[in-house]
């Protein structure tokens, strides 16, 4: 007779719907739509380096500014998501996405200004992760949720579209080409979730203002947890997607177009690795997944401080980290379905994915001014690879022991 499976703590998993499936699936299509948008400025970061002649610091700005525009943004749209619902939000946050893709495709490139301005607006298309998040976890029970915000993770994918087609449809048909198509498949999806998503039934509703709500989810213990971890993690992962083609570039010499392909293999490994850990994490637990994540992370970071060759050491490292990466940031979201209140779930992923985006934003900016002064990526290297073993002893005390204390008080409560 078979046995129905059981998660890391023994409890048995229980069975999930159709119709949940389905949401997750558009929520994930709609996360990486909006991702691909979001990224869509980091592969032509060389070109307008050359056109309009920017220092290099200047141009990691050009990339980072969309970053932390929609990793501040996750904050108020997750606590509007715990309100009005990924119903209400998907849509909403798709369609305003649409106006600076447009804007940057057909006036916003011919100065820093106006692609710094575009980009500003073009981090709303980052916010959408704050949206799914709270969406998708009302849709599954606590034992699936690890795999199900891990598969819709898998939408930060988005960002390989940009980087897989975006310099050719620049070289194939103009400037414009790549933002007049994505801004026409963000509005066909827009069209599409506001007429088929739903809410999860019995989704929990706030009636507190928005201001208490954020006062409360940052008194939470898991907000600031999370928060430096995925920092680490997702913002690990943006800060290589972002920042990986100059790197190539300028640290190696390859074309542009090589080092968009390599920074195309970097995301896909760590997009199918965050379901994975957050799979992992249903299993043996959120924090053995970011041990060994962050473990890697460091072995990675530590050896590319010393500029090996790419082949094989080089790609093996980078290999490496991506997947450590991608895993830890499933193993991340895992821990919030593990340790916030349901009606602050979209408050607290709010937090925690703005500390992801804004790990993502300082690298890039550190990396480039780091290599004007010195002319090596040597040292900022080296940093993240001081950064992992903080991560990994923090993981280690405060938050086994909250994961500990957590699940004391659910053995005690009646089921």
């Amino acid at each position: 007779m078979l046995q129905p499976s059981r998660n890391h703590s023994g409890a048995p998993v229980a069975s999930v719907s159709g119709r949940a499936w389905l949401m997750l699936t558009l929520a994930t299509v709609g996360f990486a739509l909006n991702f691909w948008a979001w990224a869509l400025l980091s592969p032509l970061g060389p070109r307008f380096k050359d056109s309009l002649d920017l220092s290099s610091f200047q141009q990691s700005l050009l990339v980072a500014v969309p970053v932390v525009v929609g990793s501040l943004g996750r904050i108020p749209v997750g606590a509007l998501t715990d309100r009005f619902g990924g119903r209400v939000m998907f849509p909403l946050v798709s369609a305003a996405t649409i106006v600076p893709v447009l804007y940057l495709g057909l006036a916003g490139h011919s100065s820093l200004a106006a692609l710094l301005a575009g980009g500003f607006f073009l981090g709303i298309g980052g916010t959408a992760f704050a949206v799914g998040v709270p969406f998708v976890s009302a849709w599954f029970p606590p034992e699936r949720r690890g795999l199900a915000i891990g598969i819709f993770g898998a939408g930060m994918g988005g960002t390989a579209i940009s980087a897989l087609t975006t310099v050719k449809l620049v070289d194939a048909h103009g400037m414009a080409n790549p933002f007049l198509i994505t801004a026409a498949v963000l509005a066909a999806y827009a069209v599409v979730a506001a007429l088929v998503l739903r809410d999860a039934p019995g989704r929990q509703v706030p009636t507190e203002p928005l201001a208490h709500r954020l006062t409360a989810t940052l008194r939470l213990g898991v907000t600031w947890q999370a928060s430096a971890l995925y920092a680490v993690a997702f913002g690990g992962y943006v800060a290589f997607s972002v920042y990986l083609p100059t790197y190539l570039k300028t640290g190696y010499g390859l074309t542009q177009a090589d080092a968009a392909n390599r920074m195309a293999g970097f995301v896909l490994l760590a997009v199918a690795m965050r379901p994975v850990g957050g799979w992992l994490s249903d299993r043996i637990g959120p924090v053995r997944v970011l041990t060994g994540s962050l473990g890697v992370v460091l072995a990675g970071a530590f050896a590319q401080s010393f500029t090996p060759s790419l082949a094989p050491v080089g790609t093996i490292a980078c290999l490496a980290m991506a997947g450590a990466l991608g895993a830890g940031s499933g193993a991340v979201f895992a821990l919030v379905a593990l340790l916030a209140p349901a009606d602050k779930v979209g408050s607290v992923t709010g937090v925690v994915g703005a500390a992801g985006g804004l790990g993502g934003f300082v690298p890039p900016l550190v990396m480039g001014s780091l290599y004007g002064a010195y002319g090596s990526y040597a040292i900022g290297l080296a940093l993240l690879a001081v950064v992992a073993a903080a991560a990994l002893a923090f993981t280690g005390t405060g938050v086994r022991h909250a994961v500990t204390r957590t699940r004391r008080v659910l053995a005690t409560q009646p089921h």
